[in-house]
């Protein structure tokens, strides 16, 4: 038995240190190719490392045979032996070959900031009341006893809508000169049309977002509940079927959920059409996914000893499930929901920008037409919307801990 294991052992190791080198001599390999362009090929990469792990498993100091087959050597501490420095040179080729792969520019950080002027401008100026100056804003300034000289220069700005009371004003200063401003600026914001039309645009896009997302978490509930009892490794028997049935599940479930919500989103628009339906479509999907593996989980760390009970009074399997799993998973099962729903709250924003409907489309929209205070209004309401979920969640979910 002893032997066995020492050949397990060995094997792991090998398998490690060839891992590790192969890993480390790419990223060199890499390297060479964007600095010098020098590339080497993966079949003397393979080789080379081959070679290495064998070198360094001969002498007894490798990171595979600290982990799985330990030698003198390897009881050294990690700065006094080879596989600690192999470690520690794995962790500066990782960061040099990240900072190349992800091209980090400093410089361009640090003095390309006006380029995001226009964004930063409707971050901090949202578009909450515009301002346009129409034939009735006329009238009422002429009845007013504005001088004709300043109707014809606002002419030229008539019927132009205006997303900020700050850009309105802006425009007013190119028309008008500083004394015209001073006298008149009051008269021309009292009588300009003012109008909240993005604002309830984009209440309706958020409303839009929050049932789609709901809608999403409500119809994902009944599969991922169904489903988590056969990805239970504790609740499935120990046979070929029931491993199989285990295996299938987990399997699929890791697989739709390790594919984004925005592509399912991208599926479904290109399915169904654009829109809210295809966002909450691609939302579900991943949510059955997400919640299978949680409540399957949840599952995992009952406590055994009601299932044991109801089984020795001769309880059938959807009678233990019934009677001895449930009431233990009621209370995680609604917090964990919850907490889905607060997810895909946020997640309904992404998959607008793919033609997943909500306010994630709208946010789109106005960024393509460099509308950033419309923009601008956008995002806040989103963080207030996800500051609120946030809070609220978190409240409910603490609630359901204490039951």
């Amino acid at each position: 038995m002893k032997k066995k294991n020492n050949v397990k052992s060995i094997i792991q190791a090998l398998i490690v240190d060839l891992l590790f080198w192969v890993y480390i001599l790419g990223c060199l390999s890499y390297l060479s190719n964007n600095w010098f362009e020098f590339k080497v090929e993966y079949r003397y990469i393979a080789l080379i490392a081959l070679v290495l792990t064998l070198l360094f498993f001969l002498l007894g100091d490798s990171i595979g045979r600290k982990i799985f087959y330990k030698s003198k050597k390897t009881f050294k501490k990690w700065f006094k032996s080879i596989w600690g420095w192999l470690i520690v040179i794995s962790l500066v080729i990782t960061f040099v070959v990240g900072w190349n792969l992800v091209e980090v520019n400093p410089y361009k950080f640090f003095t390309k900031f006006k380029n995001a002027g226009g964004i930063t401008s409707g971050i901090f100026n949202p578009s909450i009341v515009g301002y346009k100056l129409t034939e009735n804003s006329f009238e009422e300034l002429r009845e007013n006893d504005v001088p004709l000289i300043i109707l014809e220069k606002l002419e030229y700005i008539k019927n132009k809508s205006y997303t900020t009371k700050k850009v309105f004003l802006k425009d007013l200063e190119k028309k008008l000169n500083e004394n015209e401003l001073i006298n008149y600026k009051s008269s021309i914001l009292k009588y300009a049309q003012k109008n909240s039309n993005m604002l309830n645009k984009a209440l309706n896009a958020l409303a839009e977002t929050i049932f789609l997302a709901l809608l999403a978490t409500i119809f994902a509930i009944p599969f991922a509940f169904i489903l988590s009892f056969f990805a239970a490794r504790n609740l499935m028997p120990k046979t070929f079927i029931g491993n199989s049935v285990y295996l299938v599940i987990r399997t699929i479930a890791t697989i739709f959920r390790s594919i984004e919500a925005i592509v399912w989103a991208i599926i479904f628009s290109v399915w169904v059409g654009i829109g809210p339906f295809a966002g909450m479509l691609a939302l579900m999907i991943h949510s059955i996914a997400a919640l299978t593996k949680l409540y399957s989980e949840q599952i995992e760390n009952i406590d055994p000893g009601p299932v044991e009970a109801i089984k020795a009074t001769g309880a059938s399997t959807l009678q233990t499930w019934v009677f001895a799993v449930v009431p233990q998973i009621i209370s995680p099962y609604l917090a964990f929901t919850i907490y889905r729903w607060d997810i895909n709250v946020r997640m309904a924003t992404i998959v607008g920008f793919v033609g997943g409907g909500g306010i994630g489309l709208l946010l789109l929209q106005q960024q393509q037409l460099l509308r950033w205070h419309n923009v601008g209004l956008i995002i806040w309401l989103i963080a207030a919307v996800v500051w609120t979920m946030d809070m609220v969640s978190a409240k409910v979910r603490a609630k359901l801990a204490e039951m």
